[in-house]
């Protein structure tokens, strides 16, 4: 059955993203502890979706999270601001002038370069959003009197504390209620889940929401670590990658989950820090539609990459454009994300639609 998402028709909301929002530091081309001046930006693996879709494709956002009232929440207020993503539905908490009770995340990344890797510290335990609970937030509100065609969630979110995943399950179940379409990243990390039951718990929960999903995303590592499958045979080099093993475990994801309208991944190969081969598959359908290979990509900062290819594969989804173009789309997007800093994409719909058609890097003039 093909994906069915719902006309406009009066709906104040495109999409909905439910996640943290951190102020990140980027120390630019040194490194962490050795900076003495940081670049400041705001970031969130479901935050980054809506702004793409608001900023690059034009689309209505808003975004559900949390934000201790203080100087640091009111410059990430003011950062998403510039974004357009509509902040409607934050809530605010008490700060206690210490952050015992509940604070803002910081996220510190260097890009890397070269033999290099890139490097993340996080600090944000605590933070004002894990602390959501069943109940926090209107969602009658949100899918019913102001209406939203999309809600976009995933593992980060869910990963935050015991109570995000129930958080997560009642905007999904709210959201199906209401006939919004509903996409899932399962964005894996070890170290947030270390605190609430580790890898088992992790597969736990996620299994536990696909079902309520119509459009789930990953990359080639998070369907092994998020959900329990396993791909074989798939070499280190992205020359040699056995598409087809890897297709195979799609299919494999998608017999266990019949329910999926659509399953995307991302593929990279990290050559370097600053090259990596890219693409992209997405199954809808019954069938399989890979975008165009991008190899010995140059990266700048590839922390977003992933979130800018899933809101340029829903907008190609959301817009009837067919799967083929959305995955195409979303390598797009995520490729041209990858060549600006921060965590959220500079790209235009003009930048895109170039880069598909095939678009050289020469100056536009």
């Amino acid at each position: 059955m093909p994906l069915d998402v719902p006309a406009k028709d009066g709906r104040r909301w495109d999409l909905v993203a439910l996640g943290e929002v951190m102020l990140r530091f980027d120390p630019g081309e040194t490194r962490m502890h050795t900076a003495r001046t940081f670049q400041v930006w705001e970031g969130g693996g479901e935050y980054n979706v809506a702004r793409g879709l608001k900023r690059c494709f034009g689309l209505d956002t808003a975004l559900v999270s949390a934000l201790a009232d203080n100087p640091v929440g009111r410059l990430v207020q003011d950062l998403i601001f510039q974004g357009g993503v509509d902040q409607s539905h934050v809530v605010w908490r008490k700060y206690d002038g210490v952050g015992r009770e509940c604070r803002n995340g910081l996220n510190f990344v260097e890009r890397g370069f070269g033999i290099r890797a890139g490097v993340g510290c996080s600090d944000r335990g605590h933070t004002a959003v894990s602390q959501l609970g069943p109940g926090d937030v209107d969602w009658a509100g949100i899918f019913d009197r102001e209406g939203a065609r999309w809600l976009h969630t995933g593992g980060i979110f869910c990963a935050l504390s015991d109570t995000t995943p129930e958080v997560a399950r009642e905007a999904m179940e709210a959201a199906r209620r209401h006939g919004a379409s509903v996409s899932f990243d399962l964005n894996y990390r070890e170290s947030l889940w270390r605190a609430f039951g580790g890898h088992a718990r992790a597969i736990a929960v996620n299994r536990s929401l696909v079902p309520l999903v119509d459009v789930l995303i990953g990359n080639e590592e998070d369907f092994s670590a998020a959900l329990g499958f396993q791909v074989t045979g798939v070499s280190s080099q992205y020359a040699d990658l056995d598409l087809d093993r890897f297709k195979g475990m799609i299919r494999q994801v998608v017999r266990e989950f019949p329910h999926l309208r659509v399953v995307a991944t991302t593929l990279r190969h990290a050559k370097s820090a600053t090259v990596n081969d890219w693409s992209a598959i997405c199954w809808a359908g019954g069938d399989l539609f890979d975008a165009t290979p991008r190899p010995n990509l140059e990266i700048l900062d590839r922390i977003g990459g992933g979130d800018s290819f899933a809101s340029g594969l829903i907008y190609g989804l959301m817009t009837g454009r067919g799967p083929q173009w959305a995955v195409e789309c979303g390598a797009a997007h995520g490729a041209l994300a990858m060549t600006t800093p921060g965590d959220t994409s500079m790209a235009t719909l003009a930048d895109v639609e170039r880069v598909m058609q095939g678009g050289t890097a020469r100056v536009l003039r």
